[in-house]
């Protein structure tokens, strides 16, 4: 498994919150099982029952589920005062309630450890509860709303200073029972902020720690990349650009453009740009081939050019470069009716499907049934120039199919046997007639019934059918980061029966649609019928739209564009890596003494 791989799979710990009610009846129910729990395990003197568990519910109520409520409404509007990520409601009373359960469940263990002694130690479980939920709240919240350590605090105290003013308040009145006891209110103070402040102390040790590699490396905090990546993830929000921003790399790339021309007009267009869809959601290229087929107003098919995550676009305005280089070639093309029929080779298990375009020659890589992913820019270029060498084209437009999924490892990287295979496949391309007529049909179903989670991005499905020389080719695009491997197959049999000759799949590798669980979401994976139904539906309808058509042709440079750059994204994803594996065996240490140091000196004062 590739570092990347590694960082990638730590979305998969990332949940969906659940709602307010549920959090807030959760709460409800937990504290009066709690307080009655409590009350029974360890009952005052002639209590009945019955007393026990209305009286000790009730203030097991009062100390940890009203409490708890009042933190979460207050911490929100406390977080969401100070510049940092706006948090939301479900998100605060959810905080409360984990805070509550951890603290009830110390203080059920305290009375029944109080029950078998002498001595109450039920005040002095409490206040270690309230200590440790203070240090949870106070690195949840430092963590995830990007502000400092000093303003998080007082929203980390709120839910235990709630619970430890209730608790004095109740013990204060004769109309509550508790099996707390009567203790001082000084040494209590004393003890839960010596506590608090040896955990805080412990907090700022660990963070501080696992921050100065990423910010020694790149320059940005660590807990700053969290903050967003979280506000991304829930919000939409595309903060996170200002970051890659300024860790960036600007490079320069090339892209393919291929467009068709009708009698009414401009008919489709076929980009292939060496700029790769990512990271992740909306943030920099990662929903890059739906904004570039969308600032056409033709008919736009985006396939995936030569280009790993080192060429992600660090933000939206990096893709408007490439939608300018695109524009521009449109602007100078020159069309003609010419091509040569679709071929394929082979070698090894490399497959590549060849077409001429004028005086462009397209290659469609794929190593399906194998499985693989994105192919190095260098490999590309490589490739490309050997196509040139062998069959004297003027420009070569290399795609990169990404139709069989294999994960990060699967990417084809110089060294690798594949390349070896690619370049042997093209030494194999035949001289071609390219100077045949050519007609084409286009149709485009958004797939609105399959949602991004299924596998399908924005763009949804494409198809253009190319006919030269009586025979058909369907170029098939999903928009979609990659494809389950065999699901290529499946559609292939399914349009066996219609009028085309040869067919390909491919995908996007749109990182729109990605998902929080494993960071891939290959199409095919989910609603596999139902998508190979639209597209037999889609060719169907391509093939009716066919009609004469003229071509221009060219290979574009793209000057400057900023993306993470082959530096930084190692870097990134090496720092994040390390950082990780040191902190399965830090952080466990560091907590479990601090934890132990408190522990000791809430119980040892007891003594």
């Amino acid at each position: 498994m590739s570092a990347q791989d590694k960082v990638v799979g730590l979305s998969k710990y990332m949940v969906s919150l659940p709602s307010n009610n549920f959090s807030v009846l959760s709460m409800l129910f937990i504290s009066f099982i709690t307080g009655a729990a409590a009350s029974l395990i360890h009952p005052a003197a002639g209590d009945s029952i019955l007393y026990s568990i209305i009286y000790g519910g009730a203030s097991g109520f009062l100390m940890f589920g009203l409490m708890s409520m009042m933190a979460g409404a207050m911490t929100q509007p406390m977080i969401n005062a100070l510049e940092g990520r706006h948090m939301k409601m479900k998100q605060s009373m959810f905080l409360s309630l984990v805070s509550m359960f951890i603290v009830a469940l110390i203080y059920v263990v305290g009375s029944l450890i109080s029950s078998f002694t002498v001595y109450n130690y039920t005040i002095d479980a409490l206040i270690f509860g309230c200590a440790v939920i203070f240090a949870i709240r106070t690195i949840v919240l430092w963590s995830t709303s990007n502000i400092s350590l000093l303003k998080s605090i007082p929203a980390a105290a709120t839910q235990p200073a709630l619970i430890i003013s209730m608790v004095i308040v109740l013990v204060s009145l004769t109309s509550f029972t508790t099996n707390i006891g009567y203790f001082s209110i000084i040494p209590l103070l004393f003890k839960i902020i010596i506590a608090s402040l040896i955990l805080v102390a412990a907090i700022y040790s660990f963070v501080t720690i696992i921050e100065s590699p990423m910010k020694r490396n790149l320059g940005v905090g660590g807990l700053e990349l969290l903050s967003l990546f979280l506000a991304h993830t829930t919000e939409g929000s595309k903060a996170l650009e200002g970051i890659f921003e300024d860790i960036g790399e600007a490079i320069d790339t090339l892209t393919g453009v291929i467009s068709f021309k009708g009698k009414e007009g401009m008919k489709a267009v076929f980009i292939t740009p060496g700029v790769h869809p990512g990271p992740v959601g909306n943030i920099g290229g990662g929903n890059m081939p739906t904004e570039i087929a969308e600032s056409f107003d033709v008919f736009t098919m985006v396939s995936h050019g030569p280009s790993t995550h080192d060429f992600n676009p660090v933000s939206g305005r990096e893709v408007k470069k490439l939608e300018g280089v695109v524009k521009d070639s449109l602007k100078t093309a020159s069309y003609a009716p010419r091509a040569s029929k679709f071929i394929r080779v082979q070698s090894g298990n490399a497959r590549i499907g060849a077409q001429y375009f004028n005086d462009t020659l397209l290659l469609l890589a794929t190593f399906a049934p194998q499985g693989f992913d994105d192919i190095d820019f260098g490999v590309g270029l490589a490739v490309s120039n050997l196509a040139k060498a062998v069959t004297g084209a003027e420009n070569v437009v290399l795609v990169d199919c990404h139709n069989s999924f294999k994960g990060e490892g699967g990417r084809i990287l110089p060294g690798n046997r594949e390349v070896f295979e690619l370049m042997e496949a093209v030494e194999k391309l035949p001289k071609m007639d390219k100077d045949q007529p050519l007609r084409i049909g286009c149709a485009h179903n958004p797939l609105v019934e399959i949602s991004k989670d299924d596998g399908v991005g924005q763009s949804g499905l494409k198809v253009m059918v190319v006919e030269v020389g009586g025979e058909r080719t369907a170029y098939i695009v999903l928009d979609s980061n990659n494809m389950k491997i065999g699901f290529r197959a499946r559609i292939m049999d399914a349009l066996a029966d219609l009028d085309v000759q040869n067919m390909e799949v491919m995908t996007t590798d749109t990182h729109f649609v990605n998902t929080l669980s494993g960071g891939h979401n290959p199409v095919g994976t989910h609603k596999g019928d139902e998508i190979i139904a639209a597209i037999v539906q889609c060719t169907k309808d391509a093939l009716d739209d066919i009609e004469d058509v003229e071509v221009a042709s060219d290979v574009a440079k793209i000057e400057g564009i900023k993306t993470m750059g082959p530096l930084h994204s190692t870097e990134l994803v090496t720092t994040i890596s390390s950082i990780v594996a040191v902190s399965r065996i830090f952080a466990p240490l560091m907590f479990i003494f601090a934890f132990l140091f408190a522990f000791l000196w809430i119980f040892y004062w007891a003594l």
